[in-house]
This record gives C-alpha cells, structure tokens and sequence, in this order.
C-alpha cells in the first residue's frame, strides 16, 4: 500500500494505493466546506440520496463481481425517504462494496475509488472537482515519469550481467593484452 498526498485548493488530500488502484479521501473534502467535524455528515447526507446510490451501484456493477445487487435494489426503494440514512461501512456491509471504505483511528476517513470520488467531489463544488482532477492528473503523470526511469533501471541493471559476462567469455580470452587490463576492454565495450 503507498499513500500520497496532494493539495488542492489549499485542503490535503490523501491517496492510498492499493492493489495499483487509487483511493482518494473524501473525508479530506468536507474540510473545504464544513470543516472536518462536519466531513462525515456531509457524506452521509449524500449517501442518502437517490442519483448518488444509483451511481454507486452502477460502478459497483461494472467492477465488482461480488456485488449483492439484491440488497442494493432494496437501499435504492429507502432512498431519499426522510427516514432514511446510511453509512459508508453499512453500504459496504450489506452490499459488499469496494468502491468506497471507511477507515477508523488517527488516520482514518472514508476513501473512494478515483470515479467515485470525483462524483462526490462536484456534490462539495463543482470548481473544487476541475482541481481535484487536474492534481490527480499531475500526480499520476510524475508518478508515471519514476516508473519509466525504473523500469530503465532495471533493464540496465539486467544487461550489465550479459555484457560483462560476454566480454569475460568472448574478448578477453583472445586478448593477452588485456589480461593486467581488463578494466579497458570493459570501459572501451561499454561505449
């Protein structure tokens, strides 16, 4: 697991890695509008709505085979009835969600995969969402940019075996030369 974090419109915003999957804090997001006191009633509330379930069920659908969309159907019918609430961890309990989580302690707070998060963040501000997206972007190009060094890196740190073994087998053995020198007909092969 590998976290990020990255700041827009002066809020922190954190990011978990898991599986190659990015899960954004959307608890971070109640800060640029209530405060995080307020963080986890403002994703209750929109928890409660119709379009909102609607949208995480259809995500849910299409990326998690595991889905029970039998009790999901069932949440769908309770929502936006005044008597109706819901939490991130019920939502995953009944229906086991993977889309979005919430996490307990010092460091908890609700984390929603990418799709969903964005969703959730044109409910806090539309304006707020177009930055959120552009430093996500910004974040998954840089992260980009170090994989394609490593994995350079890596090629390089394989072929440098290949090589001197193959001046070991098939140069110096035919060069008396080079005996005291080996490290010239390295450094010349290398060029």
């Amino acid at each position: 697991m590998k976290n990020n974090i990255i700041e827009v419109q002066n809020i922190k915003v954190n990011i978990e890695s898991i599986n190659d999957n990015d899960y954004i804090c959307i608890s971070d997001f109640g800060k640029y509008k209530e405060g995080k006191s307020k963080a986890d009633d403002i994703i209750r509330n929109w928890l409660r709505n119709r379009i909102t379930l609607e949208f995480l069920g259809t995500w849910e659908l299409m990326y998690n085979p595991n889905f029970n969309s039998v009790e999901f159907d069932g949440l769908k019918k309770e929502a936006g009835l005044h008597t109706f609430s819901l939490s991130v961890t019920e939502w995953c309990n009944k229906t086991n969600a993977i889309g979005i989580y919430s996490k307990r302690g010092k460091y908890g707070g609700t984390y929603a995969y990418k799709d969903i998060a964005f969703e959730f963040a044109s409910a806090i501000s539309p304006v707020f969402k177009l930055y959120l997206i552009k430093e996500f972007e910004r974040l998954k190009t840089l992260e980009n940019q170090n994989r394609e060094w490593d994995i350079k890196r890596i090629l390089t740190k394989n072929n440098y075996l290949i090589h001197t073994d193959a001046i070991k087998n098939y140069i110096l053995p035919d060069s008396n030369y080079y005996k005291n020198k080996e490290w010239l007909k390295y450094a010349e092969e290398a060029v």
